[in-house]
């Protein structure tokens, strides 16, 4: 019976202090600042569409240090959406960098990448000036946003540009991501949605045992879109025969390809709380 009452009485005790620290994380003040412009001033006058798109909004828990800072990237197919702060993600004791970027067919392959790798790249470069740690920064989306926080984090070509290492990032989680070359890429180039491509616009062409710890996440393989579901089953085993230790695959049973957003935030929030 004492055995009984002592596990009931810790028991107890943890779930007051889960309690008080969820308390904690929403009575903290939060800032927004919106419309940033993460390309330089001289890109900006140069491209109309640039100066349009190419901004980004940070949502982050003021008077506080060292956070964790999620990258997100909206979906819509690269071809539609807008940058916004997930509710899910507020709150949470997180800094969220939601991004713009230009869409096609206004902009054409690689454009959108480089924005996405321009964005991200703007966080690491300024995340301390609002309190975040530059070794903590999580890149994800849904979709699209899926698709481009891979294609950053794996071909180290594009943060390159911005004198970042890659592998800096402390996690890749994408929602639902092409891991083959992104159906709007093959579109610009007349290849219809059903046959697949992998080239160097595919995050499977850059599998590497050396990248950031990737965390995969999809709806349920009957109700997802085009094989999206195989696709990132396949990138996980190739991440894995390629030396990857740190690569995961979640797929959500019932799910569609919208609907697996909403739990597949409880993943990436889970996973930010593991140290990194």
């Amino acid at each position: 019976m004492k055995s009984f009452f002592t596990f009931f009485s810790l028991a107890s005790i943890l779930l007051v202090i889960q309690s008080q620290s969820i308390c904690a994380q929403e009575n903290k003040e939060y800032s927004l600042k919106e419309n940033i412009l993460y390309r330089t001033a001289v890109e900006e006058k140069q491209d109309d569409y640039i100066a349009e798109r190419c901004k980004l909004d940070i949502y982050y828990p003021a008077n506080s240090k060292d956070f964790t800072t999620v990258v997100w990237f909206h979906g819509g197919g690269i071809t539609g959406g807008n940058k916004h702060i997930p509710e899910k993600l507020k709150k949470q004791g997180i800094a969220v960098v939601a991004v713009n970027y230009r869409l096609s067919p206004k902009a054409k392959c690689p454009a959108y990448i480089e924005d996405a790798a321009a964005a991200v790249a703007w966080t690491f470069k300024n995340i301390e000036k609002y309190g975040g740690n530059p070794k903590k920064i999580v890149v994800s989306g849904h979709s699209a946003g899926g698709y481009l926080a891979s294609m950053i984090g794996l071909d180290k070509k594009w943060l390159a540009k911005y004198n970042i290492d890659a592998n800096e990032i402390a996690m890749l989680v994408p929602f639902s991501g092409h891991c083959i070359t992104h159906m709007t890429i093959r579109k610009e180039r007349g290849i219809p949605d059903t046959q697949p491509v992998v080239d160097e616009f595919a995050p499977l062409y850059h599998v590497r045992a050396d990248a950031p710890p990737l965390i995969l996440i999809t709806g349920d393989r009957e109700r997802e879109m085009l094989g999206r579901y195989e696709e990132n089953a396949y990138m996980m085993r190739m991440m894995k025969v390629a030396g990857h230790t740190k690569t995961k695959l979640y797929e959500l049973d019932s799910f569609d390809h919208g609907g697996m957003a909403s739990p597949a935030f409880e993943i990436l929030l889970d996973e930010i709380k593991k140290p990194f």
